[in-house]
């Protein structure tokens, strides 16, 4: 079995057969381990060869989808988003004018055609137009999609010199390229990028676990603005980098819904203090790769354990991993988004749950290509995204939240949860590292009564 599967699924046997009983990811098979990038050189070598593989795909993808020619052009910082997924590591940003085209089955040439120009009229066009005269495909695609961002990122200007470069005659065979083929591209993971995004999500994991530690926390000194700096500090250190400032909130009744786009009339509490519910959103981009996790932290008061949380808040917990099952086993390929997000609610609705689902692909990008499972504000369906199918061999970020009351603060919270999964052949979706249900537990050391009375 491939070495992902077992990966894979070591944690589904854990986390899936008795999910209230499971052992907690933070302690089993191992603690989450800090994992060193290759030389930058070995990184390229990694990327290119991922990059190959993807290349070689996509004559087959495009059968499937009865494109025939498929032409991707771009000018140095103006480029499609599908040239991100095809490019080499040592790339930055296209080159003057590139532009590639794909065929599905030529007759009397190659699959894959590259040009980089800077003289289009001389060697680009003429040479492009002769393949077509040779292959005479009866259309050729262009990502000019008007409602699937990863299937439309032609720009104006340089439609207009396709158009022209192109002639009238090969013009008029210019369509829409169907969304699916530039989402497959992107979003389809090459079986060998699997043990390296286990890695990230391991480093990810560790991140987050020395973050919510008394290494880095002190009751009544630190913010959560130290701690989001802190991880980004880290992130340096080890040569990672990430797609967004990492989000650190301290969870209370007056908490507002995430993303809801209310303004606060006050500002959150930021000096972290014992008791408190601690929130992180975190990712970490490395090998052209990006992962997405949110987990819980305690703040424990002084003398205490991890058996000294809340009862309330593990419930809450448990009660977000309970609708974490429910997504990822409602997650089928070929079910649109929109069908997956009806039958999470369902269920949730059937079991007194209330929250809301708002999972996405993730990979070559946070909000990578493929269909969304509910956005924080569209828990009826996403129009025209939500509607296209899951597809296979892909990355998605289980991402939800759940109200709880919490009698010890007489108060309903909101717990969100945020772990990776990815497809295994026969086996569907499961955790690519694990999944949290246990809280992080910042420790103090028991001090004198006075000392603790002092703090308090």
């Amino acid at each position: 079995m491939r070495l992902l599967c077992r990966l894979s699924l070591m944690w589904a046997v854990a986390a899936s057969a008795s999910p209230a009983n499971a052992p907690s990811p933070l302690t089993w098979p191992h603690l989450p381990k800090y994992f060193t990038l290759p030389s930058l050189n070995e990184q390229a070598e990694i990327q290119d060869a991922w990059t190959k593989e993807r290349l070689n795909s996509i004559p087959a993808l495009m059968r499937r989808h009865n494109v025939s020619a498929w032409l991707i052009s771009q000018r140095e910082y103006t480029e499609d988003i599908v040239f991100w997924s095809l490019k080499k590591a040592t790339q930055f940003s296209a080159r003057r004018q590139t532009t590639d085209l794909f065929l599905a089955d030529p007759k009397s040439t190659e699959a894959h055609h590259a040009w980089i120009s800077n003289t289009a009229d001389q060697d680009l066009w003429p040479e492009l137009r002769a393949i077509l005269d040779s292959e005479q495909p009866e259309t050729i695609a262009i990502n000019a999609d008007t409602g699937v961002s990863f299937a439309s990122g032609l720009h104006a200007g340089e439609l207009e010199a396709v158009r022209e470069g192109l002639g009238e005659k090969w013009s008029e065979k210019l369509v829409s390229v169907p969304p699916m083929l530039p989402i497959e591209v992107i979003g389809t993971m090459v079986e060998s990028k699997g043990l390296w995004y286990w890695k990230l999500m391991s480093t990810a994991w560790a991140m987050i676990s020395e973050a919510f530690s008394e290494r880095v926390i002190e009751p009544g000194v630190t913010t959560t603005t130290d701690v989001e700096w802190w991880l980004r500090e880290k992130l340096q250190q080890m040569n990672y980098t990430t797609w967004f400032q990492p989000s650190v909130t301290i969870i209370d009744g007056d908490t507002k819904w995430f993303a809801q786009g209310v303004e606060e009339t006050t500002k959150p509490r930021e000096t972290i203090m014992y008791g408190d519910m601690l929130h992180v959103d975190f990712g970490v981009t490395a090998l052209g790769m990006n992962t997405d996790t949110q987990h819980l932290a305690y703040v424990l008061y002084p003398g205490e354990t991890e058996d000294d949380v809340p009862a309330g808040l593990t419930e809450g917990l448990k009660k977000g991993n309970r609708v974490q099952d429910i997504v990822r086993e409602n997650m089928k390929v070929g079910a649109t988004g929109n069908e997956i997000l009806k039958k999470c609610i369902e269920q949730m609705d059937a079991g007194g749950i209330s929250g809301r689902v708002y999972s996405h692909p993730v990979g070559d990008w946070g909000h990578s290509a493929g269909t969304p499972i509910g956005f924080t504000n569209l828990q009826e369906g996403v129009p025209v995204t939500g509607d296209l199918p899951l597809i296979a061999n892909t990355f998605y970020s289980v991402e939800l939240a759940v109200w709880h009351f919490v009698p010890e603060r007489n108060a309903t919270l909101l717990f969100p949860l945020e772990e990776d999964v990815r497809f295994d052949d026969g086996w569907g979706f499961n955790w690519v590292y694990g999944r949290q249900t246990k809280f992080h537990v910042i420790k103090t050391p028991k001090r004198n009564s006075l000392q603790a009375q002092g703090d308090l």
